[in-house]
């Protein structure tokens, strides 16, 4: 099953009556304001994810800035969402499909395998003529058994550090903060010795929808993340790194996520810190 759906898929499905949880993950950095626009309009039935207290928890700084939530909390989460089991989760966002793409990641490593992200998010259900609403539906919580994630599909600083010697490590920001010649955000600037960048814009339309396959493909390829080696990605705090990893699903190249990133490697002194472009001129 392909990880994603289109708006005109994602109407059809909602016309047919068919059972299907939507979730709204609006958010962007340094704004909090995702539960006031999903309150001004949301995708009928929707149910508001909040990706600052559900999808990550407060931590050490040498945690990065977005640590995962306990397994128990998350459970907890998803069961308010009133996640059932069998019936299909859609997520969306409004923002290049960032968050969403954190809740896909998250939800797919607790055992959920009918999970898709809304292709363009908001704005392209907005284009498609998608029906909007703004009252809150109440939602029944489930009793869903929600598998413990533990560390699926993540690995922490110490297995990033050693990631390059057996695999790739793609550091998916862009390439300015990749090179170390600005960093808006955290302490340091460059990246972790031994990770090639393949910045995710490149991924995208300028609308916000994924290329073709076979450009992700190639993107893939030019940076040696090919089928068979070990890919792990990071970003800057985890959200764009899963937003990788969904690229990854669509090609079929499992890609594990650092959900530290940057922001929990910049935070220990201890750690070297490599700068300069991309070996070979790549990316």
């Amino acid at each position: 099953m392909t990880p994603i759906i289109s708006a005109d898929e994602l109407r059809a499905l909602l016309s047919s009556g068919s059972a299907v949880r939507v979730l709204d993950a609006r958010w962007k950095l340094g704004r909090d304001d995702g539960r006031e626009q999903y309150l001004a309009g949301h995708i009928p039935g929707a149910v508001f994810v909040d990706v600052e207290g559900e999808l990550s928890r407060h931590g050490d700084p040498r945690d990065g800035r977005h640590p995962l939530p306990a397994d128990d909390d998350f459970a907890a989460a998803v069961r308010r969402w009133g996640v059932r089991p069998g019936v299909p989760v859609v997520v969306y966002d409004d923002a290049g499909m960032l968050a969403s793409s954190r809740l896909w990641w998250a939800l797919r490593r607790t055992g959920f395998a009918d999970v898709r992200v809304l292709d363009g998010g908001w704005r392209a259900w907005l284009v498609a003529g998608g029906e909007t609403q703004i009252e809150e539906d109440p939602v029944e919580a489930s009793d869903i058994q929600v598998d413990a994630a533990g560390d699926a599909g993540a690995i922490d600083t110490v297995g990033a550090a050693a990631w390059p010697r057996t695999g790739v490590l793609v550091d998916v920001r862009a390439s300015e903060r990749y090179g170390g010649e600005t960093e808006p955000i955290d302490p340091v600037a460059g990246h972790v010795p031994g990770a090639v960048n393949l910045p995710i814009a490149q991924l995208l339309t300028e609308d916000g929808r994924f290329r073709p396959a076979a450009d992700i493909t190639a993107a893939f390829d030019q940076v040696g993340a090919t089928a068979d080696i070990p890919i792990a990605a990071y970003c800057g705090s985890g959200i764009t790194a899963a937003q990788f990893a969904l690229a990854g699903a669509l090609i079929d190249r499992e890609v594990t996520v650092y959900p530290g990133s940057w922001s929990a490697w910049s935070n220990r002194p201890e750690l070297p810190v490599a700068t300069g472009p991309q070996p070979g001129g790549a990316a």
